[in-house]
C-alpha cells in the first residue's frame, strides 16, 4: 500500500465519501436499513436535505451536535450533515441510561440534541421525553429534537477541513468517567481507507452494519470504511443470533465484522458447531475485545473462513493493527501494525518480551475534550500516545495484547495481567465469556477475583473452575473467589463494564 498516495488522496471531510460515489455510481447500493435499500444518490441527497434541517435549526459550526438513537439511516446521514456543517458529532447510544445521556449532554455542551425513537429503541424514546424533545417530522421518518441550548459556545473552525473536529466519541472508561475523545475528519478518513483498502473491499461487497455507530469501531471501520468503498452496508439496530442468520442468508453478505461476543452468542444459539454454513463471506472479522483461541477455531469450522483479528482503540479512531487478509493465522495475535503509522514497545527495566505499546500516525486523537491534563498524560507533543496496553511484538511485527497497565493486579508482589487469567477460563467448553479484576485486601495486598458468565448448554460450579485453573496457572495468579453471573454487565458493543463489577 502506497501511504503517501493513500493520504494524497484522502477528500477533506467525511461528507464527500456519499457525494463522490452518488456522482460516480448513483444507483448502486448504499445502505439496506432492514426494509429497503437506498442508492448512493438517495443517501447524498438525504445529507443535504439534513444540513439543510440542521442550518434552520440554527447549528453552528464549531457547536456539538448529539444524536442520540441505534443503528439506522438517519444515523448515517446525521453523520455526514454534521460534517457538512463543519459541526462536531456527538453519537450517543439509546441504550445507555439516563443518568449516562446526562453526563455526556452536559460534558459536550451539546447545542442541539436528536432523538431517534424507533421500535427497536424504546430507550431512545424514553430518553426524548426526559429531555422534553419534541417531534419533528423529516423525509427521514419522525426525529425528536430538543430546545437549543444557549449555553453552547461553539468551539474553533480549522481553517484546513481535514483538521477540523468530526467526531467527539466518549469511551466507557476504566473507572466509569467517559472521556470525550476527539477525532479529526483526517481521523476517520484515514482509518475509513486503510480498512477499506487491506481488506479488499469492492462495490460488489454486501458489509454487516451490527455494529453500534456511536462506538468509533462501527462508525469508522464498519460504516464509513463500507461506504468509503462504494459498498452497501446492511444496518441492523442490535445484534441477536437470529437476525445474523437471516442476513447471511437472505441478504448474501460477503463481510462479518464483530466481537467476540457476538461470535459466542451465535454459537451458543447454534448449540456449537454442528456442520459448515453456506454463505457468501469471503471474510468474516473479530476485535474490540480480546478473541479466544477455543472461540476463533469454532467460528472459522463454522463459517468455513478465516477469523481475521485487530487491536485498537478509541484514541486511535480505531485500528492500530489487523491481521492481513492475505495471510490468515492460526494464532490470536491482532496482527501487524497498519501501513501509515508508527508503534514502539517499550519495555520496563526488569526487561523481558512485554511492554507498554506508544502509537503515532495519523489516526492519533486531538486529545480529550476539555481535558488538557488528561490529554498531557497519554499524548506527548511529537505525536506519540501511550495506549495504556502491554503487548509482545515477534520477529514478523506480529502484535500479542498481554493486558491494560491500569488492570495489571500486584498479588503477593507478583505481576498479575487479567487477560491471561480470562484467556484460561474462557477455553473452559462451560464458560462463555469472563472478567478478572483486582480487588484490595485488609493486608495491602490485591486478591484476583473472577466473574464467569457460565455457557447454558453446562452445568458448573465455582469449584469445578478452580481445580480446573490450579492445573493452569500459577498459585498467585489464580483467583481467591470466582463468581458465577447469568450474563456480565456489557456495553453495546460487547466490551465488558469492568468497572460495574469493581
Amino acid at each position: 500500500m502506497n501511504t503517501a498516495a493513500l493520504l494524497a488522496g484522502l477528500p477533506a471531510r467525511i461528507s464527500d465519501i456519499p457525494r463522490r460515489w452518488a456522482e460516480r455510481t448513483p444507483h448502486a447500493h448504499a445502505l439496506h436499513d432492514g426494509q429497503r435499500h437506498w442508492t448512493y444518490a438517495e443517501l447524498a441527497d438525504a445529507v443535504t436535505q439534513a444540513a439543510a434541517q440542521l442550518r434552520r435549526w440554527q447549528l453552528r459550526p464549531g457547536d456539538r451536535l448529539a444524536v442520540i438513537g441505534e443503528n439506522c439511516v438517519s444515523q448515517v446521514v446525521l453523520s455526514f450533515a454534521a460534517a457538512e456543517l463543519d459541526a462536531w458529532l456527538v453519537h450517543i447510544n439509546g441504550r445507555l441510561s439516563a443518568r449516562e445521556v446526562d453526563v455526556i449532554l452536559r460534558h459536550s455542551g451539546a447545542r442541539l440534541a436528536i432523538y431517534l425513537p424507533s421500535p427497536a429503541s424504546p430507550e431512545t424514546s424514553a430518553h426524548a421525553e426526559h429531555h422534553a424533545a419534541v417531534t419533528e417530522h423529516t423525509p427521514l421518518g419522525p426525529w425528536m429534537v430538543s430546545a437549543l441550548n444557549p449555553h453552547c459556545t461553539p468551539e474553533p473552525v480549522h481553517a484546513a477541513g481535514e483538521e477540523q473536529i468530526a467526531a467527539l466519541i466518549y469511551t466507557t472508561g476504566t473507572t466509569g468517567n467517559p472521556k470525550g475523545v476527539m477525532l479529526t475528519h483526517r481521523n476517520l478518513l484515514f482509518i475509513a481507507a486503510v480498512s477499506s483498502t487491506l481488506r479488499g473491499l469492492t462495490p460488489s461487497d454486501r458489509a454487516y452494519g451490527v455494529l453500534p455507530m456511536t462506538h468509533v469501531y462501527g462508525l469508522t471501520s464498519v460504516m464509513l470504511g463500507t461506504l468509503y468503498a462504494g459498498a452497501c452496508l446492511y444496518l441492523c439496530p442490535r445484534f441477536t443470533p437470529e437476525a445474523l442468520l437471516n442476513a447471511l442468508r437472505d441478504d448474501r453478505l460477503t463481510i462479518v465484522q464483530g466481537v467476540p461476543a457476538m461470535y459466542a452468542r451465535l454459537l451458543a444459539h447454534l448449540g456449537g458447531v454442528q456442520k459448515k454454513m453456506e454463505t457468501h463471506l469471503r471474510f468474516a472479522y473479530a476485535g474490540g475485545s480480546p478473541l479466544m483461541p477455543t472461540l476463533k477455531a469454532q467460528v472459522e469450522q463454522l463459517l468455513g473462513v478465516p477469523l481475521h483479528n485487530g487491536y485498537g482503540l478509541t484514541e486511535t479512531a480505531p485500528t492500530v493493527s489487523q491481521t492481513r487478509l492475505d495471510q490468515p493465522r492460526s494464532d490470536t495475535s491482532v496482527g501487524q501494525a497498519i501501513p501509515g503509522i508508527d508503534i514502539r514497545v517499550e519495555v520496563g527495566a526488569d526487561g523481558g518480551d512485554t511492554g507498554e505499546l506508544w502509537v503515532r500516525g495519523p489516526n492519533v486523537m486531538r486529545g480529550y475534550y476539555q481535558e488538557p491534563a488528561l490529554t498531557a498524560a497519554v499524548l506527548r507533543e511529537d505525536g506519540w500516545l501511550n495506549t495504556g496496553d502491554i503487548v509482545r511484538q515477534d520477529a514478523d511485527g506480529a502484535l500479542f495484547i498481554a493486558g491494560r497497565t491500569k488492570e495489571l493486579i500486584i498479588h503477593s508482589g507478583f505481576n498479575v495481567y487479567p487477560l491471561e487469567v480470562e484467556t484460561v477460563l474462557n477455553a473452559h467448553p462451560a464458560v462463555t465469556q469472563s472478567a478478572v479484576i483486582g480487588r484490595a485486601a485488609s493486608d495491602g495486598d490485591e486478591d484476583v477475583v473472577a466473574f464467569v458468565e457460565p455457557d447454558p448448554r453446562h452445568t458448573i460450579t465455582s469449584e469445578e473452575l478452580s481445580h480446573y485453573l490450579a492445573q493452569q496457572l500459577a498459585p498467585y495468579k489464580r483467583p481467591s473467589q470466582i463468581i458465577l453471573m447469568a450474563a456480565l454487565p456489557a456495553a453495546a458493543t460487547g466490551k465488558i463494564l469492568k468497572h460495574r463489577l469493581r
